[in-house]
């Protein structure tokens, strides 16, 4: 009788759960553009590659690669697009598996994004300026080693996640039909975006708007979302070569800029890197992680080399 109720408990939790994976994915509804600009679709590789872009296309080329998370896509760059685009042709692609890019079921790698940028960079744009956040920071440094590019900014760049190894029993729990999904929907709930925003995105959560939380809430609940952060949160988009062997490589000036707040990764890393690879450091008072969400209107004028020094600005080299 007790396994009876046992096996009867286990068939009701996993039909609740399997509702309300389908409530959660029918509540998101289609995915609006992230960014004013115009739509467009790169074919790689079997992927149709979701882009925005704006400006003059005369105007030099600026590609704007938003940093891996469990709710990533081009938005990250929402509070500086329009201003860049009055300087540069910019064009800020959704990296396959997230935003309004294909998202198949994929075992997704580094060497697949390291991969993608060297062709985009290649094929999409032309000797482009790369703003590149976090983990992609290493994928553009990579891609820059092998395809022509003018600079580099790279924002908080890392070449490791949260994880020493790569946890193959984690990615294969999060891929798994019923329960990866349940667990998932859980680690993207509106509270729990929040949470990680809280504990490493802002310094300031006044920063987070309505509009963005929804947005990042929207992607992150799409057919196929949680196939890219399940390689990402178990360790396998980590690139195989250390960032400062990377850059090493790099026939282009790089500039670094990182939140004088990042804990996850210091700005004392920063100074490392900077130090051993020849680039540029600024730094941003009052900022984690995103620098250029917070203070939109100083990373402009960074990305633009028309940054104010004077102490009453939220930057510094450093």
């Amino acid at each position: 009788m007790k396994l009876r109720n046992l096996l009867t408990a286990a068939v009701g939790a996993a039909g609740v759960t399997a509702g309300v994976n389908r409530l959660l994915t029918a509540r998101a509804g289609d995915l609006e553009p992230p960014l004013v600009g115009a739509s467009g679709t790169y074919r790689w590789r079997g992927f149709d590659v979701a882009y925005t872009e704006a400006g003059d296309p005369d105007d030099p080329d600026l590609l704007l690669i938003h940093g891996l998370s469990a709710a990533s896509s081009s938005r990250e760059f929402a509070e500086v697009f329009e201003d860049l685009s009055r300087e540069y042709h910019v064009i800020a692609p959704d990296l396959p598996g997230f935003g309004r890019s294909d998202r198949p079921p994929l075992l997704y790698s580094a060497s697949l994004y390291e991969t993608f940028l060297r062709d985009a960079i290649r094929g999409l744009v032309d000797e482009p300026r790369v703003v590149a956040s976090s983990l992609s920071g290493a994928y553009a440094a990579s891609a820059a080693a092998e395809a022509d590019v003018d600079s580099l900014v790279l924002i908080a760049p890392t070449d490791s996640t949260m994880s020493d190894s790569p946890r193959s029993w984690l990615r294969s729990l999060f891929r798994t039909p019923l329960l990866g999904t349940g667990l998932f929907n859980l680690l993207v709930s509106k509270s729990g975006i929040k949470y990680f925003h809280r504990d490493h995105g802002y310094a300031d959560m006044d920063n987070l708007t309505a509009e963005t939380l929804s947005y990042q809430w929207k992607t992150a609940h799409q057919p196929g979302a949680r196939y890219a952060p399940a390689s990402f949160v178990s360790g396998y988009l980590d690139p195989a070569s250390e960032l400062t062997e990377t850059l090493a490589d790099v026939d282009a000036p790089v500039t670094l800029v990182w939140g004088r707040d990042a804990d996850i990764t210091p700005v004392s890393g920063g100074r490392a890197l900077a130090k051993k690879t020849d680039s540029r450091l600024i730094v941003f008072d009052d900022a984690k992680l995103l620098p250029h969400v917070e203070h939109p209107a100083a990373f402009v004028g960074v990305v633009t080399d028309d940054f104010d020094e004077a102490p009453s600005t939220p930057v510094s080299t450093s």
